[in-house]
């Protein structure tokens, strides 16, 4: 069976659907880049805030036409958060659903085509709960692909008041450390060069199977096995879980990344406070400073959120003067989207809706300025760069360095009058020019000439 697979939100969600994917392709399906050859259209769904719930709806309802009778494909399979959330309503809601599987329930994708395709699959079926693991094992990996997504755990254990991720993904549960050093080792072996750990906390990896983070293990032995030329990269820390231990790992291993996503939220106490959150500022000050001064050329990402209920003037202000003494190399901004379900949703002192907006302005307004700053403070500088997508016309390679996590960060522009550099090698690149948002350079070999 031809099957189109869609996969939104999170890199998280990504390593599902490649999980799915893979199940499918080893049981013989046949994965088809577009829904008009597919006999089975799959839409692995996000559903954290408002917004990603309308998107998933809106991809839903954009495949509809290509199921029978005026397309090919017989069946429309759901899967991932939205179902999750929102149960057996998706059936009432879009009655071209044909089943769902939650967040729990990859593993039964083959089952699922095969049961709706002999007609013994059962019809409005309900979810069986949360708690799951995806695994790799057995996944093709493209010729082309450089990195890869690793997910060390499912679930949070954080109780965030504006977060759906516990109720949707259930509670954390860690992968077993051999089960990801031998797929750390797999994706190696098919010529991966970056490996990206994800998870919703990675710095509480090991803490339900050891009672204590063991992220600084986890990256010891991944460390020791894997080949010298693989980067790891690590998504989002937690500043309270940010150990000395933890920053020595980094720092003595030149193959882990001198780069830290670490969402803040925020800088007033009060906000974080009511946000659930187990920080203050100056704990996510002081790990800062540490980080800072252990790992030169530290690329330092976060995100914060405007608009929570209680935020005043003050507190925004607070945020502001954080941001401007902090100077994050990656900053991006949200809007407090009030979630059912969530502690959040029952807070008093709701920000006016504009009020929220302006706010956002005034936080990427701040950072354009922080990021252009940083960004030019890198020209002169040599840094290795992944190279790829040259364009013969612009004589230019898409590219990125430690500094720029793919799909979030944006990209390093390598002017090139060689169209053959080989791609499975990393190549020293000068910075000579920066915008905000991008970087422009020249490989040494051009530099030199």
């Amino acid at each position: 069976m031809k099957f189109f697979l869609l996969s939104l939100g999170c890199p998280k969600n990504q390593v599902d659907a490649e999980y799915m994917s893979a199940q499918l392709s080893a049981a013989g399906h046949v994965a088809t880049a577009t829904p008009g050859e597919a006999e089975a259209l799959i839409v692995n769904t996000c559903s954290f805030i408002e917004d990603s719930r309308e998107e998933a709806a809106e991809q839903i309802l954009d495949l509809i036409p290509f199921k029978k009778p005026q397309g090919t494909a017989s069946f429309l399979v759901i899967t991932g958060c939205l179902p999750q959330m929102i149960g057996s309503e998706i059936y009432d809601a879009l009655p071209e659903v044909d089943t769902v599987l939650g967040t729990a329930e990859y593993g039964l994708i083959t089952d699922a085509l095969k049961g709706l395709a002999k007609g013994n699959w059962p019809e409005r079926r309900v979810l069986a709960g949360v708690g799951g693991i995806s695994h790799l094992h057995g996944l093709r990996i493209p010729a082309d692909q450089q990195y890869a997504w690793l997910k060390i755990g499912e679930g949070c254990s954080n109780r965030c008041t504006y977060c759906t991720i516990p109720s949707i993904r259930g509670p954390l549960i860690s992968r077993p450390l051999d089960d990801l050093v031998n797929e750390a080792m797999f994706l190696a072996e098919r010529g991966i060069k970056e490996i990206i750990l994800v998870s919703q906390d990675t710095t509480r990896y090991g803490e339900d199977i050891w009672r204590r983070p063991a992220l600084a293990r986890l990256l010891r032995e991944l460390d020791a096995r894997l080949p010298d030329d693989i980067w790891i990269r690590i998504m989002y820390f937690y500043a309270d879980a940010i150990t000395d231990e933890l920053i020595e790992v980094i720092a003595s291993s030149p193959r882990i990344l001198n780069y830290i996503d670490m969402p803040v939220q925020h800088a007033s106490d009060k906000i974080l406070k009511l946000m659930g959150r187990s920080e203050n500022k100056a704990m996510i000050r002081e790990r800062i400073v540490k980080l800072r001064e252990n790992l030169p050329g530290l690329i330092l990402r976060t995100t914060v959120m405007v608009g929570f209920p209680g935020e005043t003037d003050e507190d925004f202000a607070e945020l502001l003067e954080f941001i401007k003494e902090v100077k994050f190399d990656r900053l991006g901004c949200f809007i407090f989207s009030p979630e059912e379900g969530t502690a959040a949703l029952k807070l008093k002192g709701k920000v006016a809706s504009q009020t929220a907006a302006d706010r956002y302005n005034e936080v990427m307004s701040l950072q354009r300025d922080i990021e252009l700053e940083k960004s030019k403070a890198r020209i002169g500088t040599v840094t290795e760069v992944i190279l790829s997508g040259y364009t013969e016309d612009d004589i230019f390679y898409q590219g990125r360095s430690y500094g720029e996590a793919p799909e979030v960060d944006p990209l390093i522009w390598v002017a090139a009058t060689v169209p053959d550099l080989d791609l499975s090698k990393r190549h020293p690149v000068r910075i000579i020019d920066a915008e905000h948002y991008s970087l422009v350079g020249v490989t040494e070999y051009e530099y030199s000439q």
